[in-house]
């Protein structure tokens, strides 16, 4: 994995979330600004390492892993452009979870002690940063009520609900989509078996809510699909 400095680029916009965006110009001024190439397998940091800097996804997508307690590995969620990687790790000496591509891309590491200083700068490096935590809160809190309160075929259908809102922020159809991860990695964030999810993938698939082929998924019916997950349309 290599780093460099940027040079020149926009920071990607989230204005969905905090109607703010970021000048790269500006930012520089108080933040040094590293960009680390991303391939498939490759870890931009791992849990225990000393807590040093957030990291922004430029390009790409990524897992987060926890070691479990009985020493396997967890994966606790997905990251995509815009998103920010390390905030959980806020506070803490080392980081609570590691980062790794699922495919190449290209992240931005923000050294954190700097990035207080840009935050007292920078209203609107604040406000994304704050939007940041927040999401990571309300994230944490709906998988604990996916976990604890839905069975497994409403899991995965929220799951691919939750995957084609990622791909509509991002421009792209939340009809026909590719899921970037693996079965076992849907199980794992699932806290489902990969049998069981290959299995409910499979039963959405006959029921025609889905077509599935490999990891290629088109949504046949939003509605019905949201009716499984108990989601409003």
């Amino acid at each position: 994995m290599r780093s460099r400095s940027i040079t020149s680029m926009s920071l990607p916009s989230d204005e969905e979330e905090d109607g703010t965006t970021i000048d790269v110009e500006t930012l520089r001024r108080y933040v040094p600004v590293f960009r680390h190439k991303l391939s498939p397998g490759h870890a931009l940091y791992h849990a225990g390492q000393p807590f040093k800097s957030l990291f922004l996804v430029h390009a790409g997508f990524l897992k987060t892993i926890e070691l479990s307690d009985d020493g396997r590995d967890q994966i606790t969620g997905f990251r995509s452009k815009g998103d920010f990687l390390g905030t959980e790790s806020i506070g803490l000496s080392t980081y609570a979870c590691g980062a790794v591509a699922l495919e190449g891309g290209e992240a931005w590491e923000l050294p954190y002690p700097a990035m207080l200083n840009a935050c007292r700068e920078m209203p609107e490096l604040h406000a994304k940063l704050t939007a940041a935590l927040a999401r990571e809160i309300r994230a944490d809190h709906a998988w604990m009520l996916t976990i604890g309160t839905l069975n497994a075929e409403q899991r995965v259908a929220t799951f691919l609900l939750d995957e084609a809102r990622r791909q509509a922020r991002q421009g792209f159809s939340a009809r026909h989509f590719v899921l970037r991860m693996r079965r076992a990695d849907m199980a794992s964030f699932l806290a489902l078996t990969n049998e069981t999810v290959c299995r409910v993938m499979t039963r959405l698939h006959d029921m025609k809510l889905i077509d599935v082929a490999r990891r290629e998924v088109r949504v046949l019916d939003d509605s019905a699909l949201r009716s499984l997950a108990g989601q409003h349309a």
